[in-house]
């Protein structure tokens, strides 16, 4: 459990929070490039509580600017696209990329009060189908060297959903192995083939789908380590006394995390704060060996979500889906096939922010309290000017962080801990842009 003090300190997002500002010091995503259509090439955005605009530049690029207007305080999401900038309705006030006032029509000719107006603007940047912002003091770091932003973009695909609830939940259940035996399992037979679905994999080695396997063999052993990047975690299953099943997973400090998607896919996700109480969460899904169906796994995606806030057709209004006969035949969840569902609901039936403090956390809750270890240090760090974890100074620690592995593999009891690196290397020599990555 949390004291009450520590589970604000990991929830408050807002403007001048010491969360809030941690990670504002981090690039986070902001929008899904594909989602910034043509048509309607300004898109309001909420992100930390701080309420912005997001548009494209005339070179290209993205611009993210305060929300309201600094003369009369209307709405920029409905501006012009005009001269270079976006231009306000009402008065016709426009405004750079860099927030910096343009120009103010119903002023005289030779007023210079345009110079002394700026709306607040972010440093944006494109990465593999998603616009990520900078929203921290000085200069934004470099990106790291992730898989997931140097993928070759045909080997991707980007997508976003709305969980009612706060950040810190949805990356604690993405970063606790133990949970995939039960919330995730089938009460019959897996019946799923679809593109892209982790759990409906062949497990290489075993002839079983994933989701028998952990099914089947509900306590693993966890270890967890610190890593550059976060933390990696270790989920291990015992088949035979001769092979155990490894499952690698990881936390991307201080928002994302890192889990195989069967033998060759692996996906990277943000959950990042729109309030405290709300949050999305970004994915980029990566194949090591083949190119990815975009068009199907976006129709998969969009037939499970409405538009335009990417909201969960089941949700918190509808009981997420859940079905009795469903779960007494076939999942054992009861809400259908989607594995988002299933994690969705677990933490949206939290509440809105969890109360930690009456909690009672075990063994196999390891990697969750490591990553509030790590982030109750980080602010510590943080408040006293100190480095933050996995944040980049320059470009050649940019270059290091690489990777992170994450691995579904069966491995010889004996000397696991050496064959998982043996393995990611394998499969990165296989692929078609896979390189080698430091453990």
């Amino acid at each position: 459990m949390l004291k009450r003090e520590d589970n604000e300190k990991l929830t408050r997002t807002g403007p001048g929070t010491p969360l809030g500002q941690l990670m504002r010091s981090y690039w986070q995503p902001v929008a899904l490039v594909s989602e910034m259509s043509q048509e309607r090439p300004v898109r309001a955005v909420r992100l930390m509580g701080e309420d912005l605009v997001l548009f494209r530049r005339d070179d290209r690029g993205w611009a993210l600017v305060s929300r309201f207007c600094a003369h009369r305080g209307v709405d920029l999401s409905y501006g012009r696209l005009e001269d270079g900038g976006l231009r306000c309705l009402y008065h016709g006030w426009l405004y750079g990329p860099d927030g910096r006032c343009l120009e103010q029509p119903a002023e005289p000719p030779h007023s210079t009060f345009a110079e002394k107006i700026r709306i607040r603007s972010y440093p944006c940047e494109e990465r593999n189908g998603i616009v990520f912002a900078y929203l921290g003091a000085g200069d934004p770091p470099p990106f790291p060297a992730y898989d997931c932003f140097t993928a070759p973009e045909e080997y991707t695909f980007a997508f976003k959903g709305l969980w009612e609830c706060n950040w810190l939940q949805g990356v604690e259940g993405g970063i606790d192995p133990s949970h995939v035996s039960f919330l995730h399992r089938f009460v019959g037979e897996d019946p799923r083939d679809v593109y892209g679905q982790q759990f409906s994999e062949v497990v290489a080695g075993t002839g079983q789908k994933l989701s028998k396997l952990v099914g089947d063999h509900y306590r693993p052993d966890i270890e967890v380590e610190q890593a550059e990047h976060g933390l990696r975690v270790f989920a291990l299953r015992q088949l035979t006394e001769e092979i155990k099943h490894v499952r690698i997973t990881n936390l991307l400090f201080p928002n994302a995390f890192v889990v195989p998607f069967g033998n060759s896919k692996v996906f990277t996700q943000w959950h990042v704060p729109i309030d405290d109480e709300n949050h999305y969460w970004y994915m980029i899904f990566y194949d090591f060996a083949e190119r990815t169906d975009k068009e199907t796994l976006l129709a998969q995606r969009l037939s499970q979500v409405t538009l335009p806030d990417y909201r969960p057709i089941r949700n918190r209004a509808n009981d997420w889906g859940f079905d009795p006969a469903e779960q007494r035949d076939l999942t054992y969840t009861g809400m259908g096939l989607d594995i988002n569902v299933h994690d969705q609901w677990a933490v949206e039936s939290m509440g809105p922010i969890q109360d930690r403090t009456v909690e009672r956390l075990g063994v196999s809750d390891r990697a969750v309290t490591a990553n509030r270890r790590l982030l109750l240090r980080a602010l510590e760090a943080f408040e006293a000017g100190n480095p933050l974890p996995a944040q980049p100074l320059d470009a050649p620690s940019a270059r290091r962080l690489t990777g992170p592995i994450a691995v579904d593999m069966i491995s010889p009891t004996d000397g696991w801990e050496e064959r998982w690196p043996e393995h990611d290397a394998k499969r990165r020599a296989a692929s078609p842009w896979g390189s080698e990555t430091d453990a």
